[in-house]
């Protein structure tokens, strides 16, 4: 996969949570907004979206580090740092 900027990721990401949380389509979403208090995605919504990121950019993130990540910020950071 080609090099993607930070933003390119969080947009890539942000698609993913649409996809796989439908109800949230059309929720404004940053890189501030954290993801189970402000979006409200339990565990298992967040396993979809993880697994679907790291299909979609090819990388796996290691399942102990899920837990740390509380923000969209979080997420892109942990995406991007494996993209290099």
């Amino acid at each position: 996969m080609a090099k993607m900027s930070r933003e390119e990721i969080l947009q890539e990401i942000i698609n993913a949570i649409y996809d796989c949380q439908p109800e949230l389509e059309g929720t404004a979403i940053t890189e501030n907004t954290n993801i189970n208090t402000e979006l409200g995605i339990d565990s298992m919504g967040m396993i979809l979206i993880i697994c679907r990121l790291e299909a979609n950019f090819d990388v796996k993130v290691p399942q102990d580090e899920w837990d740390g990540l509380s923000t969209l910020s979080d997420v892109v950071t942990a995406f991007e740092s494996r993209m290099e």
